[in-house]
C-alpha cells in the first residue's frame, strides 16, 4: 500500500492524461470534497492534491497515484 504525505510530489491520470502535483492533505475518515462523498479509513486513505499546471485540486486513492522523484 502506498503511504503519501503533504508535500510529496505525485502524478495521477485525468481525463485530459497524466498530471502531476503535490499532496496537500491525507484523510482517513469519510470526507466529502467539491460535493462527492469519499469513504477513506486507516486502511485505505485519500489524498488531497493539487495540479502544479492549474492549481485544482482533487481527492484520489493512494492507488491511484504515482510518487515522483525529487
Amino acid at each position: 500500500m502506498a503511504d503519501f504525505k503533504k508535500g510529496d510530489r505525485v502524478s495521477w491520470g485525468t481525463s485530459q492524461g497524466r498530471t502531476q502535483g503535490e499532496v496537500v492533505e491525507q484523510k482517513k475518515k469519510e470526507f466529502t470534497f467539491e460535493g462527492q462523498k469519499f469513504n477513506a479509513s486507516e486502511d485505505e486513505p485519500y489524498y488531497v492534491v493539487e495540479s502544479e499546471k492549474t492549481g485544482a485540486r482533487a481527492a484520489h486513492k493512494g492507488s491511484s497515484l504515482n510518487k515522483l522523484k525529487d
